[in-house]
C-alpha cells in the first residue's frame, strides 16, 4: 500500500499516513498526465528536428553551416 510522509517542521515529528483510494487514484492520474506531457514534448521536438533537417536539405547547407548563420 502507498503511503505519504508528513514532517512537522517545528517539532521534527515524522508521521506516515496510508493513502486513501482517492489519493492513489489522483496519484495515478497525475502520473499519466505527466507521461502524456513528456510524450507530447518529445513529439514536438522530433517534428521540429525533422522540419529543420528538411529546410537545411532544401537550402543545400549542412548543420554546421546553419550554425554559422546564428
Amino acid at each position: 500500500m502507498s503511503t505519504r510522509i508528513e514532517i512537522d517542521a517545528i517539532t521534527g515529528e515524522i508521521t506516515e499516513h496510508k493513502l486513501t483510494a482517492s489519493e492513489i487514484e489522483q496519484q495515478e492520474t497525475d502520473r499519466i498526465a505527466y507521461e502524456v506531457e513528456q510524450a507530447n514534448k518529445e513529439a514536438e521536438a522530433t517534428v521540429k528536428a525533422i522540419a529543420r533537417t528538411a529546410l537545411l536539405q532544401r537550402l543545400g547547407i549542412t548543420e554546421e553551416e546553419a550554425e554559422l548563420l546564428k
